[in-house]
């Protein structure tokens, strides 16, 4: 299972210790939910999440 950061919400494989986006070591196997922003810029959904950089990210982490 993958794991995702509770402070940017960006997905991760399962070895990862540490968030490539935020650099924090805050990650969680809890997550629902997912989404693939591609073009951050124009996506309605990007900006409500205040996410500027494409990627795989959660919907909610817990």
């Amino acid at each position: 299972m993958s794991k995702a950061c509770r402070i940017c919400h960006m997905i991760h494989e399962k070895t990862a210790s540490m968030c490539t986006n935020c650099k924090t070591q805050d990650l969680s196997s809890e997550y629902t939910g997912e989404i693939f922003i591609i073009n951050p810029e124009e996506s309605d959904v990007a900006q409500r999440m205040k996410i500027s950089k494409s990627g795989h990210y959660a919907l909610r982490v817990r």
